[in-house]
């Protein structure tokens, strides 16, 4: 079958790889319909996320159809024929973490568990296409994908409708949707977000749908600026104003009560001078991201306030305002996204069309294409937002 696979920083291609099996009863291998390139695949692209491999294969954020199940898979309900999304995560639904709704923190899945300790303390889920740290999974920018913890882990969907309408439930839908949920969003609240790419998007268009009085959209990209204005947000476009003096200014000289964070490790500076230092220190190895978004939340948010982190990291990071957070007695909430905590009841929104998630796709390309529509999406050439391949 074809993939994209990574050989390398800033080395992806599309090629040939052995097509996957049932490797254990509770797997099943999914013909993939659709599949996406995400913002947090860019990390893999650009090297900043460690322990990927030479031919490993990309994705999380897949769907298709089953055509190949396991019979423990088959014996919870999985059958051939089955119209599924695919979480970026695999879950067991039967560990201490997926009986407590954390998904993304399931203690079965990651094979490479002891990996994941030695890294963050204690083991994630098992992800699909992202480091060895998190399983070494093959990905769904595939033509075929072997699922594990198939019954526990696919999300079923209506067999009518285009695959554009329930592809995003397999990641940043979610995502955008627990960045909200995780600010305990109050009526009188103004939330601001930052970064508009489609993670942002659907953070804006969660916080409005779960009763923000206001949503501030901080990004300096002129299109998604004005996906963000077209869901109800105000912007600020960061290229044009100073962020922090904009943000007091914008609510009475305290800051928004809710901060979202969705840019992540790659966030450019609101200064040429901060951006060099950034840049220098990951050069030098004394850090491994540029927290310049995070940065910014902390110091926006107002006093007793919630920072909500969707944006992904990976290691160590620097000058983070530890003053401001504790003094301020901000709270910060964070983490992978538990997907199948939210993927029923945002099925339901989806299907009663309260939620049309497809205004964010800019592009459509075939699985061939994918190398190069990685680079487009990376440097937002020809207004590019969101990419959907067809495998």
């Amino acid at each position: 079958m074809k993939a994209i696979c990574w050989q390398g920083k800033k080395d992806l291609r599309c090629e040939e790889v052995p097509d996957p099996i049932i490797e254990d009863p509770k797997d099943a291998i999914i013909r993939v319909t659709s599949t996406c390139i995400c913002g947090s695949d860019l990390h893999l692209m650009d090297g900043l996320v460690p322990t990927m491999c030479v031919g490993d294969v990309m994705g999380h954020e897949a769907m298709g159809e089953v055509v190949e199940a396991g019979p423990e898979a088959q014996a919870l309900g999985l059958k051939v024929g089955d119209r599924v999304v695919v979480p970026f995560q695999m879950t067991c639904g039967e560990c201490e973490q997926c009986q407590a709704g954390n998904y993304s923190v399931c203690q079965t899945t990651n094979r490479n568990s002891d990996l994941a300790k030695a890294f963050f303390g204690d083991t994630t889920a098992g992800l699909f296409g992202y480091s060895h740290i998190t399983g070494g999974y093959a990905g769904g920018q595939a033509e075929y994908l072997r699922v594990p913890y198939a019954a526990t882990t696919l999300v079923k969907i209506p067999q009518a409708g285009d695959d554009e309408k329930y592809l995003f439930l397999s990641d940043i839908l979610p995502t955008g949707w627990q960045a909200a949920a995780f600010c305990d969003i109050q009526p009188t609240d103004t939330v601001a977000v930052w970064g508009c790419g489609p993670v942002g998007l659907f953070a804006i268009q969660s916080a409005i749908i779960q009763g923000a009085q206001r949503v501030i959209a901080i990004d300096d990209v002129p299109e998604r600026l004005a996906l963000a204005s077209g869901l109800g947000a105000e912007v600020l476009d960061r290229s044009a104003q100073k962020v922090l003096p904009s943000l007091k200014d914008m609510t009475d000289g305290h800051g928004p009560e809710k901060c979202i964070e969705a840019v992540g490790m790659e966030a450019h500076g609101p200064t040429p001078l901060l951006s060099m230092i950034d840049r220098v220190q990951t050069a030098l190895k004394l850090e491994t991201e540029r927290p310049v978004a995070l940065r910014e939340a902390i110091m926006a948010c107002k006093a007793a306030g919630t920072v909500s982190m969707p944006g992904v990291y990976g290691g160590l990071a620097n000058m983070i305002p530890l003053g401001a957070l504790m003094n301020k007695g901000l709270t910060l909430r964070t983490g992978q996204t538990h997907v199948r905590r939210w993927s029923d009841d945002l099925l339901r929104r989806l299907d009663e069309g309260e939620i049309d998630p497809t205004f964010l796709i800019t592009h459509t390309e075939p699985l061939g294409r994918g190398p190069e529509m990685y680079k487009t999406f990376r440097d937002k050439q020809d207004g590019c937002v969101k990419v959907v391949l067809k495998p």
